[in-house]
């Protein structure tokens, strides 16, 4: 069957090529993937394969094979784009104005929708079901994953195990990587509003200056993690943004700090969260201000299941060969994948899409992000064998 995949794979390539074409000229936002919905709809229709909606855009699938009931995966592919104005000089150029698919979305779509095709075409030579989820809203909090997960995304029929794939910009075209255990970081985003006293620039004694207050804040935080975290447990905070005043002569009245923290470890993520409220609290009092700040609690960190992850690993060597898969570093980045592999054993894999020689190198969320599109050939066939084979520990 593997050989059966690898032919269908290449087979498929230019017209899944051509899928992504489509996609990555019709970006849509999070939560409005309307037409993308429409488009993954169509083509699972095309292929006969029966799908419902889940969370408005959400678009779930569902091949049987032989023995359905004795094992269920589920794989799945986000589908979001994000605000930036692309800057690629191609034909399959965004048509929407300041959106662009700049983190792969559009590749990670694609590659299911080829690896449906193949698992449905050969649906007669594996054993066990695969669920298909194509996902809204990973870009933006709270995460199509949570949604879809609530509106029972994980049941009926219920997953034994998850697999996703993303675009690693530092791979060459061609590899995957895996990683068991920690592979990305929670995330959430701090807002903090310092109240002073606004005032005259030359009298600053009649004021309480929140830009002064606000920069003793910053190296605070920055103090929490070097004094209070584990140095062994990954971990950053970073602000970054700071509004505050609008001329020379004005000290003004309050200053808006933003940020994010990220961290690998749940329990000290919600401990650096009340440390973070506390500091800010006490330092900006005692200079004589007064703070409001919120914590938007965002994606959980992604654990990779260890057994699960080496089972895929394996798997992908057999396909690949063990010279094309490599071991996935460790990322502060952040994925709501992470909500799956809190209810299941998940495997959150990389698929190289860089090519130097082409000059394919731009880091996801950039304007100039684009891929080698010879990772479409391996994404979907990768994924198809990993459907097919996986055995959930």
């Amino acid at each position: 069957m593997q050989e059966q995949i690898k032919a269908l794979a290449k087979k498929y390539a230019p017209e899944f090529i051509e899928v992504r074409h489509h996609l990555h000229a019709h970006p849509e936002l999070s939560y409005q993937e309307f037409e993308t919905s429409k488009f993954i709809q169509n083509k699972l229709a095309s292929f006969g394969i029966p799908y419902e909606i889940n969370a408005t855009t959400g678009v779930v699938g569902l091949i049987k094979g032989t023995n359905p009931d004795s094992r269920v995966i589920a794989l799945r592919a986000d589908m979001d784009a994000l605000p930036i104005k692309e800057e690629n000089d191609i034909p399959y150029q965004s048509k929407n104005k300041g959106v662009m698919h700049a983190c792969g979305h559009d590749v990670h779509t694609t590659c299911l929708l080829g690896a449906a095709k193949i698992l449905n075409e050969l649906k007669d030579q594996w054993e066990g079901t695969v669920k298909l989820i194509f996902q809204p809203g990973e870009e933006k909090n709270p995460g199509g994953a949570l949604l879809m997960i609530k509106e029972g995304v994980l049941e009926n029929p219920s997953p034994q195990g998850i697999l996703a794939l993303h675009v690693h910009t530092g791979m060459e075209a061609g590899k995957v990587s895996f990683r068991g255990g920690q592979v990305m970081a929670s995330a959430d985003e701090i807002y903090i509003t310092v109240k002073g006293k606004g005032g005259h620039a030359a009298s600053p004694h009649l004021t309480v200056d929140p830009i002064l207050i606000s920069s003793h804040l910053i190296i605070a935080l920055q103090q929490l993690l070097s004094r209070n975290n584990d140095p062994f447990n990954p971990s950053v905070l970073s602000i970054t943004a700071v509004n505050g005043g609008n001329t020379t002569n004005v000290i003004p009245d309050e200053v808006k700090l933003m940020g994010t923290f990220r961290s690998m470890n749940e329990e000290w993520r919600f401990k650096a969260h009340d440390l973070i409220k506390k500091i800010a609290t006490s330092l900006v009092e005692s200079m004589g201000g007064s703070v409001d700040l919120h914590i938007d609690v965002g994606y959980p960190s992604v654990m990779n299941n260890e057994k699960l992850n080496a089972a895929a690993r394996k798997k992908a060597e057999e396909y690949l060969g063990a010279e094309k898969v490599s071991e996935t570093e460790l990322r502060m980045g952040a994925e709501d994948f992470g909500y799956y592999a809190q209810q299941i054993p998940a495997c959150f894999y990389r698929l190289g899409t860089m090519n130097k020689a082409k000059g394919i190198t731009a880091g996801v969320h950039t304007p100039k992000f684009n891929i080698d599109e010879n990772a479409i050939e391996t994404g979907m066939g990768v994924m198809a064998w990993l459907g097919s084979r996986v055995i959930i520990p």
